[in-house]
């Protein structure tokens, strides 16, 4: 996936977030991450793909979120790894 179309998708994720607000104050409470610094950072490329990690963290947030951007569940991954580079991140 073009890295351009991923940041556009990860911000109809961030839409997705903010628009469930039991989970954007589990977002918020988890990062420590305010209302004003997700506004002031929405366009920074670093924290939309912490946005993306905190959905893929639960299955049913990445079915929630694919159905309300319209796209396959698959594809919340897929832009992830798009806004990085394409790179499977492995933290063992």
């Amino acid at each position: 996936m073009d890295k351009e179309i991923a940041e556009t998708r990860a911000l109809e994720i961030l839409t997705w977030l903010l628009s469930e607000d039991d989970l954007i104050q589990v977002f918020m409470g988890t990062t420590g991450a305010s209302r004003d610094d997700i506004r002031s950072n929405a366009l920074n490329h670093n924290f939309l793909i912490s946005i993306l990690d905190f959905v893929l963290m639960d299955d049913s947030w990445v079915l929630s979120c694919s159905k309300f951007i319209d796209t396959d569940p698959s594809q919340i991954r897929m832009i992830r790894l798009s806004l990085d580079g394409g790179e499977e991140v492995n933290w063992t």
